[in-house]
């Protein structure tokens, strides 16, 4: 089996050992390096080239953001994910705009960090459902809704597949899922896959958009998660 080959740069040691235990115990990952600084995190990973970069946002040094730009510039084939504590939308907004594939809270539950690397390896976008909610705030006042879905993909959908693709579009955590249908964290991973190539969509954002418009989510729905309303 092909592991995920991922760098971690934090300026916390503490963390990082936590981390790296946590991925070299998953079967599909090794951590096969570490950085301490932005300077650090830049020469590493232009030396060892990893599937996944796991970046802090605030390090000595260039910051996350400027890591991330550099690697941009440098033309570095590596998926980037921000591993932070700021749930600030101008730090998530600034990040994937600058070329991260991901944004996740360091408060995050493990199993959310593991998907997460899985699904910005695959070289789509991962944002903690926290997170989306200025993006979902834009899907319902933007009049981006306006656009027909194609019924015929709906019904491509197993009644599994489509509970999964309701409760990710009102904010449930992978974890938040598997306990409220009785599956494994996995299990959830792979039903979600699925929705999102038969649908041909790529992101959480795009399942909430598609969910509206399909009104499997009503706006008040939506709008919870803009307000913080989900309950886990």
């Amino acid at each position: 089996m092909k592991k995920i080959r991922v760098l971690i740069a934090d300026d916390h040691a503490v963390l990082r050992a936590g981390v790296k235990m946590l991925l070299n115990a998953q079967t599909d990952m090794e951590v096969i390096g570490e950085a301490s600084n932005g300077d650090e995190a830049i020469s590493k990973a232009l030396e060892l080239k990893p599937d996944v970069l796991l970046l802090d946002i605030s390090m000595p040094g260039p910051s996350g953001i400027e890591v991330i730009r550099k690697l941009k510039a440098e033309g570095l084939p590596v998926a980037i994910l921000v591993l932070t504590m700021h749930e600030d939308e101008a730090y998530f907004r600034e990040t994937l705009s600058a070329g991260a594939l991901g944004y996740i809270p360091k408060k995050a539950a493990d199993t959310e960090l593991i998907s997460a690397i899985r699904v910005v390896d695959s070289g789509q976008v991962f944002l903690y459902p926290s997170l989306t909610k200025s993006l979902v705030r834009e899907l319902i006042y933007s009049g981006s809704l306006d656009k027909e879905v194609d019924s015929d993909s709906y019904a491509k959908l197993s009644r599994r597949e489509r509970e999964v693709l309701q409760l990710v579009a009102q904010g449930y955590t992978n974890q938040q899922m598997a306990d409220r249908l009785f599956l494994s964290v996995k299990t959830i991973e792979t039903y979600k896959t699925r929705v999102m190539e038969k649908l041909d969509l790529h992101s959480r954002v795009e399942l909430v958009r598609y969910a509206l418009q399909r009104g499997l989510l009503t706006n008040e729905e939506a709008e919870g998660q803009v307000e913080g309303k989900h309950k886990s």
